[in-house]
């Protein structure tokens, strides 16, 4: 696998890493389609029935191993979860990053919702945790590897984010301190949200997937509405999920623990990618004069455009 000018982490070099995936398993990729290039590049093989999610890091390789082993135990016990495609030792190495292959859920006509999430998250932490080694919420670690990766953060911004890596980590620290170890998936927001054929909602993408304190996954919704406009979606969440996460004493911190990870999860498409670029920069600015009033852009929907 190669990249160009632009970047070792670019759609190029993200579909090559696909299609030697697709070659080693003999899957057909006529019709492959790109459906994300954020923390990974998640590929489409309808007519295969699969989906192929390559790593966009050299140095996250222990998440893909931490991924499959949960992906087995959550099909062990029928969680709302997407499966892994079956018959392929997993994960499947592409020139140096590493990928694995799910099912293929098709779109539904009906699409999730918060309410759908908030009831998914209730059945999701209520199975306890599985029976495999699952990291401790570290939202801190998890930043110092993108960052490591970035190959088009400017020095300035660098060390302004590892300056924030430092303030944070005792406060995250602290919270263990004080919290239970549950179930925690990491990343719970309605893109990550399939409706099988069935009807049934299932969650995706356990990269962030951990142990910590169960309210981080009912953080990224009321912060999205602050961030993003999207008024009534945390009415909706704590609804259905019974609890309304920004009366927690903890909620300052969760909330700039998942500010902090919508602004890090940009520094791998800063050398390829000039408008996410734009929005980082953007991010970053308001979040550094605390102003609220900044309306941010999804980054999925500026590399669609």
């Amino acid at each position: 696998m190669t990249a160009d000018t632009n970047g070792r982490f670019n759609e190029a070099a993200m579909t090559a890493a696909m299609r030697e995936v697709a070659g080693r398993i003999g899957a057909p990729i006529h019709d492959a389609a790109l459906l994300r290039l954020t923390n990974n590049a998640v590929f489409a093989l309808p007519t295969a029935g699969l989906v192929i999610r390559v790593m966009r890091s050299h140095a996250l390789h222990a998440r893909a191993e931490k991924v499959v082993r949960l992906a087995d135990a959550f099909a062990a016990v029928n969680a709302p979860t997407i499966r892994l495609a079956g018959g392929v030792a997993q994960p499947v190495p592409a020139a140096d990053l590493l990928a694995t292959i799910w099912t293929y859920v098709p779109p539904s006509p009906t699409v999730p919702t918060v309410a759908d999430l908030g009831a998914v998250l209730r059945e999701f932490h209520g199975m306890g945790r599985p029976p495999t080694a699952l990291p401790e919420w570290d939202p801190v670690g998890d930043a110092r590897g993108r960052i490591t990766d970035a190959e088009g953060l400017g020095e300035s911004e660098r060390d302004e984010l590892l300056d924030w890596c430092d303030r944070l980590a005792p406060r995250v620290e602290a919270l263990h301190a004080r919290t239970g170890r549950g179930l925690v998936h990491g990343d719970a927001h309605t893109d990550n949200l399939l409706r099988d054929p069935t009807g049934r909602v299932l969650l995706c993408d356990f990269d962030a997937t951990c142990v910590g304190p169960w309210q981080v996954d009912l953080a990224a919704v009321p912060v999205g509405e602050l961030r993003f406009g999207r008024p009534g979606t945390h009415a909706a969440l704590a609804a259905t999920y019974g609890y309304d996460v920004t009366t927690d004493p903890d909620w300052a911190l969760l909330r700039e623990a998942r500010e902090f990870k919508m602004i890090v999860a940009a520094v791998p498409l800063l050398g390829s990618a000039p408008r996410v670029a734009s929005e980082f920069a953007l991010r970053l600015r308001s979040v550094r004069l605390g102003d609220d009033r900044v309306r941010w852009t999804p980054f999925a929907d500026l590399l669609r455009a």
